[in-house]
């Protein structure tokens, strides 16, 4: 075999999400890692060699423009559903990540992939940033909070009217660990049809 398998299960069987508050944004990650980790999510499977993945990338002052964007942007169009706690949440909660990656899908205009497979392939280039952040023994989650569905934040991000904002990826090194995973048994998922 080229690969260690027992390294390889362990690392996908051992992917946690790690949260803001068990980060530790007093240590910052060198822009080099989050590149390399980039450059594995572009290694997703993309149908006909689509690859509808952008990815915008906040760090340092940039997380500040995140946050003041995000929290003014839902300020604005939850009218009556206004939230203080939310929208200090959003100010607060970018700048506790050494680097926040929004991940965007960019439709092509002559595109005949069905949507929902660019969309598909953007999840895989998420899970290869998973797998390479905890391989990097960093921590960080994927969230579609925010303003994720909001059609007016599309420019911010650099995408247009087909394009779909699909979330962030908040990543940092780690203060607190998370605890053991856990998952159903696999017979309850799985059918095995032989005849």
């Amino acid at each position: 075999m080229l690969y260690n398998i027992d390294a390889v299960n362990h690392l996908i069987r051992n992917r946690r999400s790690v949260f803001p508050d068990q980060f530790d944004p007093e240590r910052p990650i060198p822009d080099e890692i989050i590149n390399e980790i980039l450059i594995n999510a572009t290694w997703a499977p993309t149908h006909g060699h689509n690859e509808p993945w952008h990815f915008s990338v906040f760090a340092g002052e940039g997380l500040k423009r995140l946050a003041s964007f995000q929290s003014e942007l839902y300020r604005q169009e939850s009218g009556s559903e206004f939230n203080e706690k939310k929208y200090l949440k959003l100010q607060h909660q970018p700048l506790s990540a050494s680097h926040i990656i929004a991940i965007g899908m960019k439709r092509n205009a002559v595109n005949r992939i069905p949507e929902i497979e660019d969309i598909e392939a953007v999840a895989c280039a998420v899970q290869n940033i998973y797998l390479s952040v905890v391989a990097y023994g960093l921590g960080g989650y994927w969230t579609t909070g925010g303003v994720t569905y909001y059609d007016k934040a599309k420019p911010f991000f650099g995408l247009g009217d087909t394009d779909k904002l699909l979330g962030f990826f908040y990543i940092a090194n780690v203060k607190i660990p998370s605890g053991k995973g856990k998952r159903t048994d696999i017979n309850n998922k799985v059918c095995w049809i032989r005849k």
